[in-house]
């Protein structure tokens, strides 16, 4: 009876944890950067914008585990949360000059569906000071950056939807 009673105690204080508002920040604007697209082309950080929809940045590398277990996971329910929120994720790759090639067939032979991009010589990284990948952030729909998280656990991607919910919530 001891155990049922601390097994309920315990669901319901981690219930009650994930259920409590992220604190959302003012973390500054993304930075004017010029990074690579999938097919080697400019891509200026001032094109990431989403009709005043939130963002999902994430940082990630070809050789990061967990940055692949993250945006399969994130992959898997895209569609559902672009129908729900009109969230948009940009991807960007971390990975050096030498591993750059292997980013388009990883994304590609992985299905992911969202945007893919390179900063090769790794400026916006060091702009947004991300140390290690998996490295996530979610921006409002003025382009201010809300909320960051670094690294990433099996079910970790279904906090980035309540953060982009509570934006929304913001908004009205």
């Amino acid at each position: 009876m001891k155990h049922l009673i601390l097994i309920t105690a315990f669901a319901l204080c981690l219930t009650t944890a994930f259920a409590q508002k992220k604190e959302l920040k003012n973390l500054g604007k993304l930075p004017d950067v010029t990074l690579k697209d999938i097919k080697g082309q400019p891509f200026s950080t001032k094109k990431i914008t989403n009709d005043g929809k939130p963002i999902i940045i994430t940082f990630w590398a070809t050789w990061c585990k967990p940055c692949i277990k993250e945006h399969d996971a994130i992959n898997h329910v895209y569609d559902d949360w672009a129908e729900e929120t009109g969230v948009k994720i940009y991807a960007i790759s971390i990975d050096d000059s030498r591993n750059v090639s292997r980013i388009k067939p990883m994304a590609d032979g992985r299905g992911w569906d969202f945007t893919i991009l390179s900063d090769v010589n790794q400026d916006l990284k060091r702009a947004l000071n991300v140390n290690e990948p998996p490295h996530t952030f979610i921006l409002d729909g003025t382009g201010t950056i809300r909320w960051q998280h670094v690294g990433y656990m099996d079910g970790g991607e279904k906090e980035y939807l309540e953060v982009v919910r509570q934006i929304l919530q913001e908004r009205k």
